[in-house]
């Protein structure tokens, strides 16, 4: 609906929310004091410290001698009625840098913007390294770690420009000057260039950094021995002999250069533009550079990047870690547009603040443009629910009007980690429509699979039953219902599509449809599925005890293979699909088939059983799931088939199919499905079962297959 109307009350929640969002990004942040910085915080008074209130790290009040030197009130109490000294000035400096050093270990943010001295990015002299808010974000996660005494390994995919390389390689050498000598780290970087400002960005840091506080206290030292000297003659490593460690600087470029070396903190920058040639790849950079590291505390493995498109090692990467049903030992982490302070542009007056809250409200389901270089209001009230400020989306109202297509704009700002991936084709369905999927999909109740007292032929349907196993390949929602008094007809539809036996090859699936809802206008809904890889033949079998399994349902299984001459459907073995699909109807009874003409019923060709998916009936089925999501007309379970979705597109020559690196098989399922479900079945009926016993004596009424 175009032009909604809004309440006092709709747009009072919208101002209160917004101030709430500037309230938590803009809140009072003073590295120095700890005021507003990084995990809990303690505030504590120490009267004659340099720094008389601070907000201290909370694991900090574990420590005797902070919790003495708190409670006492000041340097010189604590000398007195601690240690029993009269106070005096080389005692009162020894406290204070006993003090500072302990904060200097606890609080990252406090060291950097104390001690360490980077480059101006708006040019000028060079300024201490004061976190920003993203910045502030990405630390946390690694403090979350190193508190937990777990080792950290996280992905991080980002917008453009706002120092999450800087802030990540200043974090690892926190990490080696104050918590353990003998931490060596590495550093890949994705051109000679980048590691050039990487090694300039060491130099700085290290030129201004104070000797003494490479050493512990109480350790003699010499005030002019160096600081980082070079290691070996190519260059890229350096050592910091006070703190017995090296940091090499490496290229993707020259992959060999980063091999060996003892290391225990790894980042990789811009992986995701890491070109892959003869020879190497990326996963071959990445596991040569990481596999020595031990899962252990104060171990770091950091790959970050901008996106570079979709199927890459980067995107597969980030995608396993954000997905908490695939086993990873990363966690993901996305940093978008609106995260980042700069990118906000205030509102002249609270006038017009006002003004553009109640137009996007009232426009959040317009999604009518008038020209390329802007979006639609539904798009801007979606950046809203993401959690974007009014601040924020008036600034990217003013950047998108400086291109002229979405798909740019996503590169350079997204504001999800699906928008950041730019595709080469253009993505056949909306992912905020898939996106509504996911508030139905969960894991199945039961896990397990059909069984019978034979494999194949009539002993395959005789006795079937469902046994778990947490290791079975049959995942169910809703086990199939029988009613003693009525028989509910074309309840249920079965689709398969055929992948291959080998674990390189597609998968193969199985999908079961419940449409009883239907009757009364609902969803038909997922309510099981098998999911594998095994021959063809088998495949069939099991697909046939499945549907029996399932009331004896609608049997639909895709044909197509070397004989639809579509190569990016064919399977191993060649053409076995009417051999084997014209022995399961021999046995099972409601197997689909594709409709005769006239002509052919006349001169008495076989029947043809299966859905052919060949270049006249695609275009037709995803068209048709296209309008399903759309219009949410289906209930989905399984999560994997959304990201299935997401990654679904029309190629540059017209062509249908998942991107590279990625799977549609569990997709093709619902096309196929979908297709049958709402053009080709009838709406179930509930029939009376004494109806229906007297209807069978009859004989059909109807033949059983299509």
């Amino acid at each position: 609906m175009v032009g909604m109307t809004s309440s006092l009350t709709d747009i009072e929640k919208i101002l209160t929310e917004n101030d709430r969002r500037n309230e938590v990004m803009y809140a009072p942040f003073n590295p120095i004091t700890g005021e507003g910085s990084i995990g809990e915080r303690v505030q504590v008074y120490i009267s004659d410290f340099a720094i008389p209130v601070q907000w201290l790290p909370a694991e900090m009040m574990a420590i005797p001698f902070v919790g003495k030197l708190i409670k006492a009130g000041s340097i010189d109490k604590f000398l007195s009625d601690v240690m029993h000294v009269e106070p005096n000035d080389i005692d009162h400096d020894k406290v204070a840098e006993k003090f500072i050093r302990l904060r200097y270990r606890h609080d990252f943010p406090f060291w950097a913007a104390t001690l360490v001295w980077i480059h101006n990015k708006d040019a000028g002299a060079d300024v201490l390294f004061r976190l920003r808010y993203p910045q502030r974000i990405l630390v946390s996660r690694f403090e979350e770690k190193r508190k937990a005494g777990l080792p950290i390994r996280l992905i991080l995919l980002k917008a453009r420009q706002w120092g999450g390389s800087t802030t990540t390689q200043l974090y690892m050498a926190w990490l080696q000057f104050f918590h353990k000598r003998g931490l060596n780290s590495l550093i890949i970087a994705h051109q000679g260039t980048a590691s050039d400002e990487i090694k300039d960005m060491f130099d700085t840091m290290i030129k201004e950094y104070p000797i003494e506080l490479l050493y512990d206290m109480g350790e003699t030292y010499n005030e002019n021995e160096p600081k980082m000297v070079g290691v070996g003659k190519s260059g890229s490593t350096s050592r910091v002999p006070q703190r017995n460690c090296k940091i090499k600087i490496g290229t993707a470029e020259r992959p060999d250069g980063c091999r060996g070396g003892a290391y225990s903190l790894v980042h990789l920058s811009e992986v995701g533009i890491w070109k892959k040639t003869d020879g190497k790849s990326p996963e071959d950079i990445v596991r040569s550079a990481c596999s020595g590291i031990l899962l252990r505390p104060l171990t770091m493995i950091v790959m970050e990047s901008t996106a570079n498109g979709t199927g890459n090692f980067f995107h597969t990467e980030y995608s396993a870690a954000a997905d908490p049903d695939i086993p990873s030992q990363f966690e993901a982490l996305f940093i978008s547009w609106f995260q980042i302070e700069q990118y906000s542009l205030p509102f002249d007056s609270g006038e017009a603040l006002r003004d553009f809250a109640r137009w996007l409200y009232e426009n959040r389901e317009n999604d009518n443009v008038l020209s390329t270089r802007e979006e639609c209001g539904k798009y801007l009230w979606w950046l809203w629910e993401k959690g974007a400020s009014l601040e924020a989306i008036n600034w990217y109202i003013k950047e998108r009007s400086g291109k002229n297509d979405h798909g740019v704009m996503a590169s350079e700002f997204p504001s999800d980690d699906v928008e950041a991936f730019v595709h080469s084709g253009t993505m056949v369905f909306d992912k905020y429509h898939v996106e509504e999927f996911d508030k139905a999909c969960r894991p199945p109740r039961f896990i397990g699979d059909v069984y019978a007292d034979g494999d194949e032929g009539e002993s395959a349907l005789e006795n079937l039953r469902f046994h778990e196993d947490r290791q079975g390949q049959l995942w169910i929602w809703a086990k199939p219902e029988e009613d003693d008094d009525v028989e509910i007809t074309d309840r249920y539809l079965t689709v398969v599509d055929v992948g291959g036996r080998s674990s390189k090859a597609d998968w193969s699936v199985i999908l079961v449809i419940d449409r009883l809802n239907m009757i009364e206008g609902g969803r038909p809904a997922v309510v099981a599925q098998w999911y594998g890889h095994c021959d063809i033949d088998r495949l069939a079998w099991k697909a046939a005890q499945v549907a029996a399994y399932y009331n004896n349902s609608l049997l639909v299984i895709e044909s197509n293979t070397l004989e639809t001459h579509d190569r990016e459907r064919q399977v191993e073995g060649g053409d076995q699909s009417q051999y084997i699909l014209n022995q399961i109807s021999t046995i099972y009874p409601n197997l689909y088939a594709r409709r005769q003409s006239e002509d052919e019923i006349r001169q008495g060709i076989p029947r043809k059983y299966g859905f052919h998916t060949n270049i006249a009936t695609k275009p037709m089925i995803i068209s048709t799931l296209v309008k399903v999501i759309r219009e949410h007309l289906y209930t989905e379970r399984d999560k994997r088939c959304l990201a299935e979705y997401l990654t679904y597109e029309r190629k540059p020559n017209g062509a249908y199919g998942a991107i590279v690196g990625k799977h549609d098989d569990l997709l093709m399922t619902r096309a196929i499905g979908m297709h049958i479900c709402f053009y080709e079945m009838e709406i179930p009926r509930i029939i009376p079962k004494k109806l229906e016993q007297a209807r069978k004596r009859k004989g059909p009424v109807s033949e059983a297959v299509f």
